[in-house]
């Protein structure tokens, strides 16, 4: 019999749900090749009918497990087929477009939360979960903000709505990249450039094309990457109010940098440097794509349209414009630059 905590005990905690994904993610496949059509998006509608599921105490560790920790890895795995040259190939105007796109719904963030009512902490908080990366932003800020039972309801909040709104992203936004005949290079940009979290991201670029997604791939990284100084900053000007509400000592250590994105980074150098053979590098892709789809048939089945009803339309609607602002800022950069 296994012992309490022990390796095997975890897997078995594990195993249920990470079980009913890897499931979910075959079916998708198989479905997909039969009939054509996007694999991730499949594996998302699949996910979402089985969204009960995520509340069983059985499979929702499972579920949990691949949503955050699989998905990470498949992300990490992507950096083997990226170059040094792919990156620096972003251009200092795509760079720029990026970066104005996360202050300015940072601000966003500030000024719309006031009108609405809503403290400061709160409009930092949404409006980093949107420039950034969704949910594990919005999780990385709450840690260096004022904590109490309100705010933790808010966070759970802007978790709950920034994955939802990235999944209709997900699927709206390459309708209209497909409207506007946007080329893979461009498409990319505005996907990785406005989409929340990263599977949405990759999902939504290699539904396209393989040229599509690198390229969003590269862009996203590259908002996840300002996360480090995003955190930073909130922390110090954060400092006072939260040592006010408990000792600094108390406060969870979140890492600045996710560790999928060092995975990323170490593999595009070691690419870069001719360190990944062919045979390796299609492997990895192919593992990392497994990964992938496991991951958003985990996300998909703990989207609930349900909680979201029950948040109040403020916090929603603050989350709404903050993701209109980026989409259309970007975009617009997009429309003037081509």
């Amino acid at each position: 019999m296994a012992q309490p905590g022990s390796p095997l005990q975890q897997l078995l905690h594990f195993l249920p749900g990470a079980a009913l994904s890897c499931v979910i993610a075959m079916a998708t496949t198989l479905v997909s090749k039969l009939h054509g059509g996007p694999q991730l998006l499949y594996a998302l509608f699949f996910g979402v009918a089985f969204h009960y599921l995520s509340h069983d105490a059985k499979t929702r560790p499972g579920i949990e497990f691949c949503s955050r920790t699989v998905l990470r890895l498949g992300v990490g795995l992507l950096g083997a087929r990226i170059t040094a040259s792919q990156i620096a190939g972003l251009g200092w105007s795509t760079a720029a477009i990026v970066i104005v796109a996360v202050v300015t719904t940072l601000l966003c963030g500030l000024l719309l939360g006031r009108r609405l009512g809503m403290n400061r902490a709160q409009g930092v908080l949404s409006g980093g979960s949107v420039a950034i990366c969704g949910a594990s932003a919005a999780l990385a800020i709450s840690a260096v903000l004022p904590r109490n039972k309100e705010s933790e309801r808010f966070t759970l909040m802007v978790v709950v709505t920034v994955t939802v709104l990235s999944t209709l992203a997900m699927v709206i936004y390459p309708l209209i990249v497909k409207l506007l005949h946007l080329p893979p290079e461009l498409a990319g940009l505005f996907l990785g450039g406005t989409i929340h979290d990263v599977a949405q991201v990759v999902g939504a670029g290699y539904m396209l094309n393989q040229e599509t997604g690198d390229y969003a791939t590269i862009v996203k990284l590259f908002r996840v990457s300002m996360l480090a100084v995003v955190v930073v900053v909130v922390s110090s000007l954060f400092k006072r109010q939260r040592e006010q509400h408990e000792e600094a000592s108390a406060a969870a250590k979140q890492p600045l940098v996710p560790w999928f994105l060092w995975v990323f980074v170490g593999l595009v150098i070691i690419n870069s440097m001719g360190g990944v053979p062919a045979l390796v590098q299609q492997g990895l892709n192919d593992v990392s794509r497994a990964c992938l789809v496991i991951a958003i048939a985990a996300l998909g089945m703990k989207t609930s349209f349900m909680q979201l009803a029950r948040a109040g339309w403020r916090p929603f609607m603050l989350l709404l414009v903050e993701t209109l602002w980026m989409a259309a800022f970007v975009l617009a950069a997009i429309l003037l630059r081509n």
